[in-house]
């Protein structure tokens, strides 16, 4: 009993170990340790580099002519001529209420799906056949290739009610 609770205790703890001798009873798979030139130091070596501050740094800055930033008051203006362009607000904020609770809803179907045992491996494997799928129909070859774009656009054209 008290070997069963040990052999749980270190399935859970993802620690690196510092002993010669490390325990078996882990469910991941043993590896040993690299070789280098003095085997005698190598736990004080593996740390000591673990911890070595990062050399380099990064640091972002814009510069005056490549500047990609957007004004708030402008980035406002533009939003408030556009919702005052709308003619059914009402309709408008319903369905920005729709979407966020269909969201919401979804988050929560996803989570009771994800918390059923074998479901979610069941459902990664449909999504990597289909995804294999895909590339098959669509992406291997080029003439399905633009058979995909000529859709795409077919359906971009539908959507905005240019067709």
């Amino acid at each position: 009993m008290a070997a069963t609770a040990a052999c749980a205790a270190t399935t859970t703890v993802f620690l690196p170990r510092l002993s010669s001798h490390p325990a078996r009873c882990s469910a991941l798979p043993y590896l040993p340790p690299r070789l280098s030139s003095s085997s005698s130091s190598f736990p004080i070596k593996q740390f000591s580099e673990a911890r070595r501050p990062l050399l380099v740094q990064i640091r972002a800055s814009s510069s005056e002519e490549t500047s990609t930033s957007i004004d708030a008051g402008e980035l406002f203006s533009d939003l408030k001529e556009k919702w005052d362009a709308v003619e059914n607000k009402s309709t408008v904020v319903l369905y920005g209420g729709g979407a966020i609770v269909a969201v919401w809803l979804s988050s929560i179907i996803v989570g009771a799906i994800n918390s059923v045992p074998l479901l979610p491996k069941i459902l990664e494997l449909v999504g990597l056949g289909y995804t294999g799928w895909f590339v098959y129909r669509y992406l291997l070859f080029k003439s399905s290739r633009k058979e995909l774009a000529t859709d795409i656009d077919a359906l971009k054209k539908k959507i905005a009610g240019t067709e």
